[in-house]
């Protein structure tokens, strides 16, 4: 049971992400099926759908990021040697750590003064545009790590495990 958690814990994100792309596909295939074959469809499906894809989307960004699986110019830092690769990781942590705290900080300013409502169900998109301010917040609790990182990797012989 603990072994559940601790996973659960780690990859949070991509759970719940399964979970919301769970919804999308359930109910975009409630929604052809009653559509081709039942002649009507439900108001509000196409809301849900879009959503959760929305959290889905978001979710697996952070989750990516988290672990290292977004694409880079690897080539370019590949040809350095390994303390240039370091101070490189470096700047770019502190890059990624500026610029993914300024997208947390005016999504949420964003979000918080949302008024937008759906048009079928009449919910705020503020639960929608919650997995931005979520997203956001969690690639920059990960680059502040990563930052961390590369920066004991600088002042050690030995590498630091990601």
């Amino acid at each position: 049971m603990n072994n559940i958690l601790k996973k659960l814990e780690q990859d949070f994100e991509l759970y719940l992400g399964s979970i919301f792309l769970s919804i999308t596909s359930v109910i975009v295939i409630m929604n052809v099926f009653t559509r081709y074959f039942l002649k009507f469809t439900f108001t509000w499906a196409e809301e849900i759908a879009v959503g959760a894809f929305v959290w889905t989307i978001f979710l697996g960004f952070a989750s990516s990021y988290k672990k290292k699986e977004l694409i880079g110019v690897e080539v370019l830092v590949a040809v350095l040697p390994e303390k240039a690769r370091s101070i490189v990781e470096v700047f770019t942590s502190i890059i990624i750590t500026i610029l993914s705290a300024t997208m947390f900080y005016f999504s949420y300013i964003y979000v918080a003064g949302s008024t937008k409502i759906t048009a079928a169900l009449e919910v705020s998109y503020k639960y929608i545009y919650a997995s931005i301010v979520l997203a956001f917040g969690l690639i920059t609790l990960c680059s502040i790590y990563f930052l961390i990182q590369s920066i004991q990797k600088i002042f050690s012989n030995k590498k630091v495990k990601n």
